[in-house]
């Protein structure tokens, strides 16, 4: 157990001065690692079997909501201090009393994740890290096996984005997709899936189509907010797909449309 202090401001800038992109690359040639926020995000990464490196905590936390965390950590440095003090030496404030700094571990292969799922989610070009943690969330509520996102997708392990999902990051198995940014649709074809793009086109079928909803695996496709999927993306899957509006209003915001798409579709209806 550390005192955070001034004089310390420098074992403690994994937390505090690196930027998260920096943070992925920090022990290379070996995996980088990623910040935990808040005691149940870190519950979960630790249930999923990631490992912990370094704790910060408030002094009034580790008696409290955060103590359990200290004891499944086992022995790596613990940063604390009350409330102001880390504030004052940090910089920012320390959401929910605790953060970790945790090592990466090797992402897993899409057709390693998809071998048994019967429907998946596929995020296309998705950036806003709160989106990413809501549809993480939503996809770990409402039947999704697995989430792939393309190379150009936030990481879901970062700081924003795992908090936002309540640690559901570390429940769903996912990965970045390999495949070309306009060539995956081949990849989940030749993983068994029939494709579902979520988009606002003329030939669009309702979000409760009996042959949609029937399909034995499905992979429901979103795109960015604002942008949405690639015109290459849309042509390639079988169906385009819509969430019926009222009072004018044309779409709904990715993340709120992840949850409406995956409760209907996540599970094969008869």
């Amino acid at each position: 157990m550390i005192e955070i202090s001034s004089e310390n401001r420098k074992e403690t800038e994994i937390f505090t001065s690196v930027p998260e992109r920096e943070l992925y690359h920090y022990y290379e040639p070996d995996r980088g690692i990623f910040i935990a926020e808040s005691p149940k995000v870190i519950e979960r990464a630790l249930n999923a079997g990631y490992e912990p490196l370094e704790l910060m905590m408030c002094r009034r936390d580790i008696t409290g909501e955060a103590a359990k965390i200290i004891s499944r950590c086992g022995d790596i440095p613990l940063y604390t201090g009350d409330y102001d003090e880390i504030t004052a030496v940090t910089g920012f404030e320390l959401i929910r009393g605790a953060i970790c700094a945790m090592r990466r571990r090797k992402l897993p292969a899409a057709e390693e994740i998809c071998r048994d799922a019967r429907r998946i989610a596929v995020l296309e070009n998705v950036v806003n890290p709160a989106n990413m943690g809501s549809i993480f969330r939503s996809a770990a509520a409402l039947d999704m096996d697995a989430v792939l996102l393309t190379k150009g997708c936030t990481d879901p392990l970062y700081r924003r984005s795992s908090r936002v999902s309540m640690g559901t990051v570390f429940q769903v198995p996912w990965t970045f997709i390999d495949a070309a940014e306009n060539g995956y649709t081949e990849l989940l074809r030749n993983l068994g899936f029939s494709l579902a793009a979520m988009a606002l086109c003329d030939d669009s079928v309702d979000i409760d189509d009996a042959a949609l909803n029937s399909e034995e695996k499905l992979a429901v496709i979103m795109g960015a907010e604002g942008e949405g999927l690639l015109a290459s993306t849309i042509e390639a899957c079988d169906y385009t797909v819509k969430i019926p509006m009222s009072h004018g209003v044309d779409s709904l915001n990715v993340a709120a449309a992840s949850a409406v798409a995956f409760w209907q579709l996540g599970r094969k209806k008869k």
